[in-house]
Formats: structure tokens, C-alpha cells, sequence
């Protein structure tokens, strides 16, 4: 049986305030440390896509070529896109794409890392994300059942919380 949860169990929230304003966390006196990140997702194009994909032949040109350089230009501009995230000097970005022929699918990684005193999980996810929105926009002439599925984060390393894996939850 669960125990009721009582005010001293729920987290703190470090995006609020003491007077229940936003805030961005301040991140000043936090030590420099390796932190990486890595996040999934999948792109499921239909098999007429994935097979024009596969071969090179989509209208738009290079999906996956034209795909990895627009999540490596997401992750750099995650702290614009999402409020209260830090701007992280990335030292690394690196996506990796697979396709999936059971599926239909293309399934996108991407790798993020920097020595700073925050995580690059958003920056990670945030690749993933504009990849997969790239490869939708490329093939919807093709298809408009494209469907963006299962981004999340499979890993992470450093910082206060430590490291995480998938599945270690």
C-alpha cells in the first residue's frame, strides 16, 4: 500500500521562485563536470517513403544528410527555443540514423556533450526532435501519415542527480 505523500516529500521545484514567480535556475556556484546526454526517437515514414529514403531518391534531396545537420543546428539552439534552459556550450553533437524496415522507420540518436555546470539532456532530446521534424518535412509530399514517435532520453552522465540509463528508473 502507498504511503500518502505529505509536503516535506514533494521536490523542490528550481524553476519557482519563493514568491511563485519563473526563474531560471542559477547555475553560478555549481562546479564545471563532463556531462553527456544521449536521446532517441523514430520517424515511421510508410513504405513508400522509407523506400525512397533508403534510396536516395526523396524530391527534397539528402533526407537523413539534410536531417543530421538540422538536429546538430537544434541542439546548438536549445536555449532559445525552450525557456529557462541554459545556453550550453556544447563540445560535441552527434546523430546517428537507422533505418528500420519492419517499420517503416527511421530511428534517430543523438549524442550531446559539454564540461559545464549543466546537463545537455534538452540539447540532446532537442536534436532528436528537429531531426525527426526534418525528415517529416522532406517526405510529406510523399506521405501525411508520418508519425513522430518515442523521443526520449536513454542516458545521461554527470552533475548533481549522477548518471541515468533507460530502464535504471
Amino acid at each position: 500500500m502507498l504511503k500518502p505523500m505529505t509536503a516535506t516529500d514533494l521536490p523542490t521545484l528550481t524553476h519557482v521562485n519563493p514568491q511563485g514567480g519563473v526563474q531560471m535556475v542559477d547555475v553560478s556556484a555549481k562546479h564545471d563536470s563532463t556531462r553527456t546526454a544521449v536521446a532517441s526517437g523514430r520517424v515511421v515514414v510508410g513504405e513508400e517513403a522509407f523506400a525512397l529514403i533508403t534510396a536516395n531518391k526523396v524530391r527534397k534531396g539528402d533526407v537523413l544528410g539534410v536531417a543530421q545537420i538540422a538536429g546538430i543546428m537544434g541542439a546548438k539552439q536549445t536555449s532559445k527555443l525552450i525557456p529557462l534552459c541554459h545556453d550550453v556550450a556544447l563540445k560535441g553533437v552527434d546523430l546517428e540514423f537507422e533505418m528500420n524496415p519492419d517499420d517503416f522507420a527511421v530511428e534517430i540518436k543523438a549524442l550531446t556533450k559539454t564540461i559545464g555546470p549543466t546537463g545537455v539532456e534538452m540539447e540532446a532530446l532537442t536534436a532528436v526532435s528537429v531531426a525527426a521534424l526534418t525528415v517529416y518535412d522532406m517526405c510529406k509530399s510523399v506521405s501525411k501519415a508520418i508519425r513522430i514517435t518515442d523521443i526520449h532520453l536513454l542516458a545521461k552522465t554527470g552533475g548533481q542527480s549522477g548518471d541515468y540509463r533507460k530502464g535504471q528508473d
